[in-house]
C-alpha cells in the first residue's frame, strides 16, 4: 500500500522538522498513540492502539529516523507487531520545502501489513491509513500553531 500527500503548514521548515521530533507533540498527534518513547536521537518505541474495521490492534513497534539531510529531507522507517492481528512494516520519505512564512510537507509512503490484518482488504486498509493520516496532519498542524503561539 503507497500513500502520498502534500500538506502546507504554516510555520518554518526549522519550526516543523523541530516539532516532528518532539515526542510529546507526535503522541498528541499520532491517533491512538498511549506510548512514545525515545530512546536516542533517531530510535523511538510506540504502542498504538486503533481499529480497522472489526480488528482492535495493538501495535508494538519502533519508528527509526534516518536524518541525512535534514531538515530539507529525512526518512521515517516503522515495524511493529499486534500479535495475531497481524503486523506493519513501514518507511515515509519527507520532504520539507520553504514558502515564505508556510512549509510545504511531502510525504511518500509505503506500508506493507500481514496477518489478520492483511485479510480486512487492501480498500478498507487503504482508506482507514488515509483518514488515520489526514487526522495526524489536523493535529499536527494544530499543534504547531499552539507551539508557535506559546512561544
Amino acid at each position: 500500500m503507497e500513500l502520498s500527500d502534500t500538506i502546507p503548514i504554516k510555520a518554518s521548515r526549522d519550526k516543523v522538522y523541530h516539532c516532528l521530533n518532539d515526542t510529546e507533540i507526535l503522541k498528541q498527534c499520532i491517533p491512538g498513540c498511549n506510548t512514545l518513547i525515545k530512546e536516542t536521537d533517531t530510535h523511538l518505541i510506540a504502542v498504538i492502539i486503533f481499529k480497522i474495521g472489526p480488528i482492535k490492534m495493538k501495535l508494538n513497534g519502533t519508528i527509526t529516523l534516518d536524518p541525512f539531510d535534514a531538515p530539507k529531507h529525512f526518512t521515517l522507517i516503522g515495524e511493529g507487531s499486534g500479535g495475531i492481528a497481524g503486523f506493519a512494516k513501514g518507511r515515509a520519505d519527507i520532504q520539507l520545502v520553504e514558502q515564505e512564512d508556510n512549509t510545504l510537507l511531502h510525504y511518500k509512503a509505503r506500508a506493507d501489513i500481514g496477518g489478520k490484518l492483511a485479510k480486512l482488504g487492501s480498500s478498507l486498509v487503504a482508506k482507514t491509513a488515509l483518514k488515520l493520516s489526514r487526522n495526524f496532519f489536523e493535529r499536527f498542524n494544530q499543534a504547531i500553531i499552539k507551539n508557535i503561539d506559546d512561544a
